[in-house]
This record gives structure tokens, C-alpha cells and sequence, in this order.
């Protein structure tokens, strides 16, 4: 049954419910500036309330993973987004920035469901097409993009924050129903080993802690841009900040396209290849936007910034090539380790970016210190003996 027509119908509903539960993820972000004003916060605050809802969703990645490999990803995916109706309609009540903290702590179970995705479609398709099939199931991220262009617009429609939020309940209720209706778990699903034994495999496997760790800036650095893009393009150049929806939007589908090219990319010449020129690439860019922080020029900027989103998109299709293709029996579980590290990496650059701001009134340093992050991730790659880089791609 792998490869068959019932795979790819499973890779798009797949895909689909991942990208309603990313959009039901993003939808405090595109409203950090309306929500900034209301409750008069400095950029510290309004960082943190960012990137709360990655916090929950990077540690929930793990047992989300864990019972994907043990019940499938039929039930578990259905669960999760029944689940996400309650914080939606929590945050449809919420009238302060600490309710709004808590609304989105609990909103970022949805971020958990990529965790369920990758083991669920990688077990449809075999090895030398999982990068591309678990690449097209990341498209999902697009999601991101939807709820940035469409809250604004939603709020303005229903003439607040509350009909905007409880409108979501609509297309979470439906993609729940669908995906358990239509769904189906690959047959001859392999057992895992025990939870032990995986651990185990943890600590003797540094592969799985590398790829943690790549994941954490690439995806890490997805969330945090498309996440934070519209805030740091407001306070970057106010006098278009009509504009900072859009070009976050840009990004974010930029990232989501490039994401099953990088995953057909690692399948044609290896995954660690792959991520070697993806992290020099943005070593390069990040530095170039820490001078661009004293110097901005909005044309500059924006395209910077969508080549990033294309690196991270090509690195983070080529990570899961490597998961699927290192951990074929443990996939859930290294899914939920490695995806928890991304998200982590989408949790912690908002909070350095608006301390920062908040210290030197620029960006520069903080791109700096992600750039730093970077260059250790490429020293890894390029340390690696020529016997390692033979053993796999």
C-alpha cells in the first residue's frame, strides 16, 4: 500500500488538518500591535505573548508523538484539534494581556499536531519518497499565513477580537470531522519499541540531538519570523505598516513552497548536504539584516528576509528526510523530540529580539546572536569524519 493512490489521499488530508491547526496556532500574532496599544505593553511583553503559544506546542510534541506511534494518527490528530475548540473560545473572552498569555499558553497544544503528521504520512510512502511526501505535508505551515492575512480582516468584520477568534471554531470543527471520517492509519504499522528501549536509543544516537538542534534554528527560525514579522516590521519602518500583513504573508508561503523542495532535494543528494548550504545561507543573511538593524531600507529588508524563509523552508524539508530515514521505527517519538526543539526555537527569539530592542533601540544584536547560533549548527555539519558522511546522507 505505500506509494498508492490511498497514500496520497492520506498525505492531503494530512496536510490540510495540519494547516488549520497551524492557522488556529498563529492567531494571536497578527493582532500584537492592536493588542500592544489596548494594553499599553513594551516589547518584552509584547515578545512574550508571541511566542507563548510555541511553548506548550514544542512540549507537547513529544507524547503527541509517542501515542501517534502507539494508536496512530487518525485518532490522535481528530483528538488534538477537538481540543484546540477550547482555547479558541477562551481567547474570544479574554480582556487583558494575562488572559491573553494564558489563552495562547493553551492554543499552542495545535502546534503539537506536526508531531503526529510526520510519523502518520512517512509510514504511507517509502524511504526514498519520504522527503518529498513529509516536504508536501509540511506545506501545511501555510497556515500561518492564512490566520496573519485573514484575523485583521476578521476583526474589522466582526467589529472586534471576539468574532474573529470564534469564527475559527468553524473550519477546526470541520477538518476534525473530515480527517476522522477519511483518514486512515497505514496498514502494517510497526510496532515501537518500549519506551525505554527509545531512550535508550537517545542516548547513544547524537544524530538525534544534531538533528534537534538543526530543526531548532530552521523551523525555529519559521515560526519565529512568520510570528513576529508583523510586529518587527511595525516597529522597523512605521510609515508602512500597512504593508507588514502582506509581507508576512509573502514569507510565510515563500517558507511553506520551499519546504517539498528541500525534502525532494534530500532525496536526490542527501539531506546533510542539503542543510550545509542552508545554514551558511543564513549565516550570510542574518548578518546582513544585523547591519541592514542601523542602516534599513524596506526593499532590502523584505528580500532578505524572503530568502530566508526559503532556506528554512529547503532546511526544513531536509531534517525530516533525515528523521524518516535514521529513526524508521521510533519516527513518532524523534519527531516529537526534534519538533519540539523547533518549536522551542520559535519560542525564545521573540523574547530576545524585544529585549533587545528594548535595550539598544535596534535589532542588530539580535540577529547577530541568531547568526551565531547558525554558524554552530554549519561548524557540526562541516566536523563530521569522512566514515560519518559516508555511514548516510
Amino acid at each position: 500500500m505505500q506509494n498508492s493512490r490511498q497514500a496520497y489521499t492520506n498525505l492531503m488530508l494530512a496536510t490540510a488538518a495540519f494547516a488549520v491547526a497551524f492557522a488556529a496556532w498563529s492567531l494571536i500574532s497578527p493582532l500584537s500591535k492592536q493588542i500592544q496599544t489596548d494594553f499599553k505593553l513594551d516589547n518584552t511583553a509584547i515578545g512574550l505573548l508571541i511566542a507563548v503559544p510555541t511553548l506548550l506546542g514544542a512540549l507537547m510534541r513529544i507524547p503527541m508523538g509517542i501515542l501517534t506511534d502507539r494508536f496512530g494518527g487518525r485518532a490522535i490528530f481528530t483528538g488534538l484539534l477537538l481540543f484546540t475548540l477550547l482555547p479558541v473560545v477562551f481567547l474570544g473572552f479574554a480582556n487583558s494581556f494575562s488572559t491573553y498569555v494564558l489563552g495562547g499558553l493553551f492554543l499552542g497544544t495545535a502546534g503539537a499536531s506536526f508531531a503526529v503528521g510526520v510519523p502518520f504520512v512517512s509510514r504511507w510512502f517509502t524511504a526514498e519518497r519520504q522527503g518529498t511526501a513529509l516536504g508536501v505535508y509540511g506545506v501545511g505551515n501555510i497556515g500561518t499565513a492564512v490566520a496573519v492575512f485573514s484575523m485583521p480582516s476578521l476583526v474589522h468584520a466582526f467589529g472586534g477580537r471576539q468574532g474573529a477568534f470564534w469564527f475559527y471554531l468553524i473550519p477546526v470543527t470541520v477538518m476534525a470531522i473530515v480527517f476522522w471520517l477519511f483518514a486512515r492509519d497505514a496498514p502494517g504499522r510497526v510496532e515501537p519499541q518500549p519506551l525505554g528501549a527509545s531512550v535508550a536509543v537517545l542516548a547513544r544516537e547524537p544524530i538525534a540531538w544534531h538533528l534537534s538542534l538543526f530543526y531548532f534554528v530552521t523551523f525555529g527560525g519559521f515560526v519565529f519570523f512568520a510570528n513576529y514579522l508583523p510586529q518587527m516590521l511595525g516597529d522597523w519602518f512605521p510609515l508602512d505598516r500597512r504593508d507588514v500583513g502582506l509581507q508576512a504573508t509573502i514569507f510565510t508561503v515563500a517558507a511553506t513552497l520551499a519546504r517539498p523542495a528541500g525534502g525532494w532535494l534530500a532525496d536526490q543528494i542527501g539531506g546533510v548536504k542539503v542543510l550545509t548550504w542552508v545554514f551558511a545561507f543564513v549565516v550570510i543573511t542574518r548578518l546582513v539584516l544585523a547591519w541592514q538593524a542601523g542602516n534599513a531600507n524596506i526593499v532590502i529588508v523584505t528580500d532578505l528576509l524572503l530568502a530566508v524563509g526559503v532556506g528554512f523552508g529547503f532546511g526544513n524539508g531536509a531534517v525530516f528526510k533525515l528523521v524518516a530515514q535514521y529513526f524508521p521505527k521510533d519516527t513518532g517519538l524523534i519527531s516529537g523530540i526534534v519538533g519540539c526543539a523547533g518549536g522551542l526555537g520559535g519560542f525564545f527569539p521573540p523574547l530576545v529580539m524585544g529585549a533587545v530592542l528594548d535595550r539598544t533601540g535596534s535589532y542588530a544584536l539580535g540577529f547577530v546572536i541568531l547568526a551565531t547560533l547558525a554558524a554552530f549548527c554549519l561548524a557540526l555539519l562541516l566536523a563530521r569524519t569522512p566514515q560519518e558522511s559516508a555511514a548516510g546522507p
